[in-house]
């Protein structure tokens, strides 16, 4: 392993994962001639995305570190004005500068990381609201991976998110959901949801009146529970795949006493 050695102060794999994510990330920018390319979906341009990338990495690199650092409420809208004001500030849009500070930030979030205990002790504030030092890594990689799939995208390649890393990402995924939830459209439901991933992991997500718990059992008699394809379940959770053409694809399925509740699952929520 290069860099500074991360196993066993961080879960299995998870080093291992943000180092390869950074690179094919960086293996996607080096040799592109135009940044100004718009990325599908999004306002920003290449550039745009591949700076945010390289700030958003030192960002998390400085809070492993124990750094303070100020980044909008939580809420999208102040994330989305702190997201513009830091690529105003920062004028940087050449492809391979950009990929070389993507893989250096990243590094030194893992070189911080190596030095702290992130066995779940100590509590870090990021542009999400306050997380454990264990999430802050798969906050890291959860990130890493929604901007790589969206320059894969807008470069015509192939995107870095396979069923490792969203497990990976789970720990601050679940963490999240909490957080965005939209509670327009969770007003007074009651209902109690078990979201499985083809093959691997499983959770739960309980609205008691519109309030929501998360948790790593999932319900005792769950109302619906969703079977979903790994990589499908993370670009949903991320707001960059279509719930109904994923149901129409064959990737969701749903099961249980309410299986008419799966649809309007992704909709509860609001990705930043």
């Amino acid at each position: 392993m290069t860099g500074h050695d991360v196993r066993g102060t961080l879960p299995e794999g998870l080093g291992d994962a943000i180092r390869a994510t950074a690179e094919e990330i960086a293996a996607l920018l080096r040799g592109v001639a135009d940044t100004s390319v718009a990325v599908p979906g999004s306002e920003w341009t290449v550039g745009q995305a591949a700076a945010h990338l390289a700030q958003a990495n030192e960002l998390m690199a400085d809070i492993a570190a124990g750094q303070e650092r100020s980044y909008g409420d939580g809420t999208p809208q102040s994330l989305a004005a702190a997201n513009e004001r830091a690529l105003a500030d920062f004028e940087e849009r050449g492809a391979e500068p950009l990929a070389g500070l993507i893989v250096t930030h990243a590094e030194a979030y893992l070189t911080a990381a190596g030095r702290r205990p992130t066995d779940g002790s100590g509590i870090v504030v990021t542009p999400l609201g306050t997380v454990s030092r264990a999430v802050l890594g798969s906050y890291l990689l959860t990130h890493m991976l929604g901007h790589g799939y969206d320059l894969a995208r807008a470069l015509r390649r192939p995107h870095m998110i396979d069923r490792t890393r969203v497990e990976l990402s789970l720990p601050f995924l679940m963490t999240a959901m909490p957080r965005v939830t939209d509670a327009a459209t969770t007003a007074r439901l009651s209902a109690g949801y078990t979201i499985r991933l083809w093959g691997g992991a499983r959770f739960g997500v309980t609205f008691t009146d519109g309030a929501v718990t998360v948790t790593p059992r999932p319900p005792a008699r769950p109302d619906c529970t969703i079977l979903i394809e790994p990589v499908t379940f993370f670009l949903m959770a991320l707001g960059r795949c279509n719930p109904r053409g994923a149901i129409a694809r064959g990737r969701v399925f749903a099961r249980g006493r309410k299986p008419w509740l799966a649809p309007r699952f992704p909709g509860l929520f609001k990705a930043p």
